[in-house]
Order: structure tokens, then C-alpha cells, then sequence
């Protein structure tokens, strides 16, 4: 199997079907599908068990909280490359899967990343993060462009099972340091010209921000040395700031 598509869900009734109704649209479907559950108290394993005849493992248990239940479907996964598609995110569009699978072929690289959509729960999309937030998308992307910290999103990254480490458990910015980590080890990273995901807003970074942002300070120091991450944080507390300004009090 060359790609495992793996979804962590707790409590998500109101979003799962959406995640899951977007990935039974791929036009190719040689793919393997996970859902990791966390014990849901709602309608979620209920939801999940309904499509049973296309999802090829659901697990359904207690977890220590969302990276460790990630470092589950990766110990689990069994294709070649691991994209995360958490409960409430969508792959944007029914062809995502087809672009990828003729890029690896193509090009047989390590990590393949594209744009996202930021969604509201309703449904409704506000638009391209590289656009209306301050991630500008490069076309080679190098480890280093992680300085400033997410500048892929988590749902639009794809990378090789086999360079791809597990997850730090206690850490809101857990997905920064996993993509860094991909990124170093990838020999061959290929840009995806297509919007790859839809990306609901308001997920648990923001719940909970300012340990997210302590966090994140924690990741960029491992990578990037105290100076760099103290400078990193500089940079982006004054385009946070012109940002806010320039929109009128939002940041996005």
C-alpha cells in the first residue's frame, strides 16, 4: 500500500462524516483508512462504524490526548506515506489523491505538501491560508523555512512513513517539530500545485494559545538554537501586529 490515510477523532460527531464523505469522493482509492478514536462519549463510533465497509481499522480506546493518539495511527499505518486527515479537515477535493499518487510517480520524493482552505464549521470557506495569513507558500520548501514555525498545514503534508518520527506527546506545537523533522530527513521534497485540504478553524493551538505559543518557542529552539528562536518570536509578534493593524483588529 502506498499511502495511509488516518484520522484521529474524539467527541466529533458534529464534524466526522464531512472528513469521512471527503475521502470516500477520491477518485483513486488504493489507499489504506484509519480512524483512531479516543473512547467518544457522542454518536462518533457510531458514525465511523457506519462506513466499516471502507475503512480498513478503527480503534477505539483511551488515549493520553491527540499526538498520542497520532503516534497510534502511525505505529498502525501500513502505507508507504502517512497523511493525517483529523476528524472536521477535509481533502478539498476529489482528485487530491490522483495528483498525488502521479507526482510520486514522477518524482518519487519524500514529502509532498501543497495549500489549504481554512473552513468555518459551517462549512464555510474564509480562504487560502497562504493567503489570508502571513504563511506565504514556497514552491522548494527547505527545513529552514520552518523558522517562523507552521508554515505548511499539518492536513496539506504528506510524508514517507519511513522518515517520519513520532509525535512529542506533551507538546501543542507536536506537528511543527514532526514536519521539521520530515523535512531533515527528506531527500526529495515535491510542491503539490493544488489546494490539498480544507482545514476547520478553532482546533486545540487555539483553544489554547498561549501554551501553544510557549510550546512553539520550545520547537523552534530545538531547531533552530535560543537566538533563533528568541528572533523568530520577534519577527513574529511585528508581523502579527502590521497584520492586525492592516485588517482592522483581526488577524485572520
Amino acid at each position: 500500500m502506498k499511502l495511509s490515510i488516518i484520522t484521529i477523532t474524539y467527541n466529533a460527531e458534529k464534524f466526522l462524516t464531512r472528513t469521512i464523505e471527503s475521502i470516500l469522493a477520491q477518485t483513486n482509492q488504493d489507499f489504506e483508512y484509519i480512524i483512531i478514536d479516543g473512547k467518544s462519549k457522542d454518536a462518533t463510533l457510531a458514525i465511523a462504524k457506519s462506513y466499516s465497509e471502507r475503512v480498513n481499522l478503527l480503534v477505539s480506546e483511551p488515549d493520553k490526548g491527540l499526538y498520542d493518539a497520532m503516534n497510534k495511527g502511525l505505529r498502525l499505518a501500513s502505507g508507504d506515506f502517512v497523511w493525517f486527515m483529523n476528524a472536521g479537515d477535509e481533502i478539498n477535493d476529489s482528485k487530491v489523491v490522483s495528483t498525488f499518487m502521479q507526482a510520486l510517480e514522477e518524482t518519487k520524493a519524500d514529502v509532498f505538501y501543497g495549500d489549504t482552505y481554512f473552513v468555518e464549521e459551517n462549512g464555510n470557506i474564509q480562504g487560502l491560508r497562504s493567503e489570508i495569513t502571513p504563511h506565504r507558500l514556497p514552491k522548494n520548501l527547505k527545513w529552514q523555512d520552518m523558522n517562523l514555525g507552521m508554515l505548511v498545514c499539518h492536513q496539506a503534508f504528506i510524508a514517507r512513513r519511513s522518515i517520519a518520527p513520532f509525535y512529542l506527546e506533551n507538546n501543542l506545537s507536536a506537528d511543527v517539530d514532526w514536519e521539521i523533522e520530515c523535512l531533515k530527513r527528506a531527500k526529495k521534497i515535491q510542491y503539490l500545485d493544488t489546494v490539498v485540504a480544507k482545514y476547520l478553524v478553532g482546533g486545540i493551538s487555539n483553544k489554547q494559545l498561549k501554551r501553544s505559543l510557549l510550546d512553539r518557542y520550545d520547537v523552534l529552539k530545538k531547531h533552530f538554537g535560543l537566538l533563533g528562536a528568541v528572533w523568530a518570536h520577534v519577527l513574529i509578534t511585528i508581523r502579527g501586529v502590521k497584520l492586525i493593524i492592516k485588517k482592522g483588529g483581526k488577524y485572520w
